[in-house]
């Protein structure tokens, strides 16, 4: 029964100290956000059709069916807000860098190896990673589902192991 209400949670890790995990913490608050909305329309139209406020009939006593799909919906959202909480976005490990996207990660999970990557450049919220000189192929990240703080620490992990990258090439 937990398990239909809660997530499980990520599986352990077999080496954590060799990896480096950020998740959709930025994200998260959207969703709870409107999880709590979807709850409290519920509340509201539980209380709108029940009561009856001095008049004769409920004022909304025809839409009390409207209570089980906002509460699924306060439940999605909410389960999508643990998700961006537990779950990986990047993680940075020897062999290169994982790209989990939010639906389907395990098919789509994209895997760029260090060796691909030529140059990293970080803008304005997005990472983008060159593989080549010419920068005429590569790939673009969204850094937003990342809290800015932790952005700073991506950063510096990148750069970092570029810089080491570079040190071995020569």
């Amino acid at each position: 029964m937990q398990d239909l209400i809660l997530p499980p949670g990520p599986k352990t890790v077999v080496d954590p100290e060799k990896e480096l995990r950020f998740t959709r913490m930025a994200q998260a608050p959207l969703f709870y956000f409107m999880s709590a909305l979807a709850v409290a329309a519920a509340v509201g139209i539980i209380i709108l059709s029940t009561q009856k406020w001095g008049m004769n009939p409920p004022p909304m006593r025809q839409w009390w069916w409207l209570i089980v799909p906002d509460i699924f919906i306060g439940w999605w959202f909410f389960r999508l807000g643990l998700r961006c909480n537990q779950y990986a976005y990047l993680i940075l490990t020897p062999l290169g860098l994982e790209i989990f996207p939010f639906f389907n990660a395990r098919r789509n999970l994209r895997v760029i190896y260090w060796t691909q990557i030529a140059e990293i450049e970080h803008s304005n919220g997005k990472l983008t990673m060159h593989f080549s000189e010419q920068k005429n192929s590569g790939v673009v990240i969204s850094l937003r589902p990342i809290p800015p703080r932790q952005r700073k620490l991506l950063r510096q992990a990148l750069d970092g192991r570029m810089q080491q990258s570079k040190e071995l090439e020569r």
